[in-house]
Formats: structure tokens, C-alpha cells, sequence
């Protein structure tokens, strides 16, 4: 049974002031897949998960999520149609507790009924957020910030979670167990739309890859395809 089409971009084009940022950008993600988008910076990775989540309204094109279109919604009603964002930088509020920070995810109105259920779930994945409920955000590791960003994400009960750069800075140890957390959470049916500075992981991780330049997607397809593009080899792996 083919996997159905949980968001679909059509033909984005979007500016900051008078620049063009997004050119011409489609891309589909299906249920319960694991997505990545893969760049240099500033090739415009970032902005397109912000026009996703409704932070930046695109100038052209549409968005769909779950075959209705989410093209002029609010941030708000974007995460209460079930899309999560987890920014670059984990942007935890640092005087919370880390339960204070989690529960925060939990206020939309999908996601408030559920919010016992779904801090079970969190600290199933990160047993380290329990143990450290009652601790203020800024007091944890960079790791366990990311990993408090993540459960933030999860609380508000998403079907498609847009990640970030979520390995940004952090040790080799600690990417792996972030990423082991990202297959729990994928094999709880959750689709996962990522932004990675980490080509090789990403490309292990990942289904299928959309590779960006200079606002533009150049490339897409399996990540084992695109393994054996030349260009992707060249660019990435230095070969």
C-alpha cells in the first residue's frame, strides 16, 4: 500500500524585504517518513521550514497539509493542524524548569487533553528530562537542551515535527543518542521533515533527500540514489 502524502509544497517563492530567498521550491513529504534537507547556509533550508510552520508567508505558491491547504494560516493554527517546529539553537526558556518548558508545548487545543499521555511519552524517550524536572532549562548540558527542545516539540502532539539543526554543536555521543530518540519517535508514527549540517548522518538517517542551493532544490530522491550522484558525492563527501 503506497504511503499517503502528509505535506505537500507546491512552487514556493518567498522574500525578505526586496531579496529573494525561495525560488520556484516544491517538495513532498509522506507519512511517517523521515525527510532531509541538505545544503550550505544560506541556501535556504531554515526559511522554508519557516514558511511551513507560518512564520514567513510565501509571496507564491501553496502548501498543503494533509490535503488541505495551511498557505495563510498563523503559527498558532499551524501547530494545531499537527506541525511541530523545532528551531536551530533549541530556544528553551532558560528561567523554566524543564517540566515548565514542556508543558508550554502543550497549549494547543489538540494537544491539552493529552498532555499527561504525552509527557509520559517524552520522558520514555529522555529519561534525563524526568530526573531534571524541577531544574531551571539554562542549568542543563547543551545535549539535554536539545533534548528538552525535542519533548517540547512532542507535547504538542504532532503528526509532521520540523527539526532544525538539531546536532548543532553537540558531541559525536550525544548526536547518536538524539538521533536513536528520532527512530522512537518515527516508530511512534510521526513524520520528521530535518534540517541537518551533518551530511553523512543525515543521509544515513533519512529516506529520501532534497538538496538546496541558493534557495533553489537542485536534487531530490532516495538517499541511497543520491549517494551515487556525482554532484552530491563532491560536494559532500570530498570524493
Amino acid at each position: 500500500m503506497p504511503q499517503k502524502t502528509l505535506l505537500k509544497i507546491s512552487n514556493i517563492d518567498t522574500f525578505y524585504g526586496g531579496i529573494q530567498a525561495l525560488w520556484d521550491v516544491s517538495l513532498e513529504v509522506k507519512s511517517k517518513e523521515i525527510v532531509a534537507l541538505i545544503g550550505a547556509n544560506g541556501s535556504g533550508k531554515s526559511t522554508l521550514l519557516d514558511v511551513i510552520s507560518g512564520l514567513i508567508s510565501p509571496a507564491k505558491g501553496s502548501i498543503e497539509f494533509e490535503g488541505k491547504s495551511i498557505t495563510k494560516l498563523n503559527p498558532y493554527q499551524v501547530v494545531g493542524r499537527g506541525i511541530s517546529h523545532v528551531p536551530e539553537g533549541r530556544r528553551v526558556f532558560p528561567e523554566l524548569s524543564v517540566l515548565d518548558n514542556l508543558i508550554l508545548g502543550s497549549y494547543n487545543r489538540t494537544a491539552r487533553s493529552r498532555k499527561e499521555q504525552n509527557l509520559t511519552i517524552v520522558y520514555e524517550l529522555f529519561p534525563i528530562l524526568e530526573e531534571r524536572r524541577n531544574q531551571l532549562a539554562k542549568t542543563l548540558s547543551g545535549g539535554e537542551q536539545q533534548m528538552l527542545a525535542l519533548g517540547r516539540g512532542l507535547m504538542s502532539n504532532p503528526k509532521l515535527m520540523l527539526l532544525d539543526e538539531m546536532s548543532l554543536g553537540l558531541a559525536p555521543i550525544v548526536i547518536n543518542n538524539v538521533y536513536k530518540a528520532l527512530r522512537k519517535i518515527r516508530e511512534r508514527g510521526i513524520t520528521i521533515l530535518l534540517v541537518e549540517q551533518n551530511v553523512r548522518r543525515s543521509l544515513d538517517e533519512a529516506d529520501r533527500a532534497y538538496i538546496m542551493e541558493a534557495g533553489r532544490v537542485v536534487l531530490s530522491g532516495d538517499v541511497a540514489d543520491l549517494r551515487k550522484e556525482k554532484e552530491v558525492k563532491k560536494a559532500y563527501f570530498g570524493v
